[in-house]
């Protein structure tokens, strides 16, 4: 289940010592902002069975905890994003750009020096 509107100072063991009344929990994640690593303000609770869930839906949906309303409801599951577009080689062997331009590889152009040194190894 999907608990929600969670002031960032609430520890998983408070979320915990709140919702095992409604029944066995299984297990509580508290996703972390990966910049900063402070909770985002929202859990996923797992528990036992289907009814104890939706009991604590029931209990807690708009309970007050550390000053704000939680939102409790049944969570969804996250549709799966689509790969990014892959780049394929031609007859040339070079890629398809999916996101318009000519596909040729860019060619770096190296320094002066380098390019007087190989005009000179031609001579």
């Amino acid at each position: 289940m999907f608990v929600g509107n969670l002031s960032f100072q609430t520890t998983k063991e408070e979320l915990t010592e709140l919702l095992s009344s409604a029944g066995g929990i299984v297990d509580v994640y508290l996703p972390a902002d990966r910049v900063t690593g402070r909770p985002r303000g929202f859990a996923f609770v797992e528990y036992a069975s289907e009814d104890e869930a939706a009991e604590a839906i029931r209990m807690f949906n708009e309970k007050e905890l550390g000053g704000r309303k939680l939102n409790v409801n049944a969570a969804d599951d996250r549709p799966r994003r689509s790969p990014a577009p892959r780049m394929f080689a031609d007859a040339q062997g070079f890629g398809q750009n999916p996101f318009g331009g000519s596909g040729r590889p860019f060619k770096n152009k190296g320094s002066r020096r380098g390019m007087r040194g190989r005009k000179r190894s031609l001579n």
